[in-house]
């Protein structure tokens, strides 16, 4: 099983959620297909929509992916990106980036957001997933 970190606008994941997809970088299918059944994703989002300089800086989804091959579909004529199913966690919160840079095995990853989509080891993932997962 791995672990990875995908970047995209908040308004983008809000509908990949609503959906039960992802899409990485742009709709290439590359980093799609280098993720596995079981593999777990950890939106963070550095803007609240791809048409603005809003900052979110949070990390706000968290998905496992399931059975079945990257896929191409069409949002709009002539854009037609690569999606890969991901069950979403529910009842979870968004963490921000600040807090997850208190950690100090994040300062090994954090210049690779820039990148949108890489892999991160248990123990970082286990550290912002317990940080988003409500409490009861």
């Amino acid at each position: 099983m791995n672990y990875w970190i995908g970047v995209a606008s908040k308004d983008h994941v809000e509908l990949g959620v609503a959906g039960g997809f992802c899409q990485l970088c742009h709709g290439k299918s590359a980093p799609l297909n280098k993720m596995k059944v079981g593999d777990w994703l950890i939106y963070y989002a550095p803007k609240l929509s791809l048409q603005t300089r809003e900052a979110c800086q949070e990390f706000i989804a968290i998905g496992q992916v399931l059975p079945g091959d990257t896929y191409s579909f069409e949002m709009a004529p002539g854009f037609v990106p690569f999606r890969k199913d991901i069950a979403f966690l529910k009842n979870i919160r968004s963490v921000p980036l600040r807090i997850v840079s208190e950690f100090p095995l994040w300062q090994k990853y954090r210049s690779r957001l820039r990148f949108g989509h890489f892999q991160i080891p248990k123990e970082l993932f286990e550290f912002i997933a317990s940080s988003m997962k409500q409490s009861d």
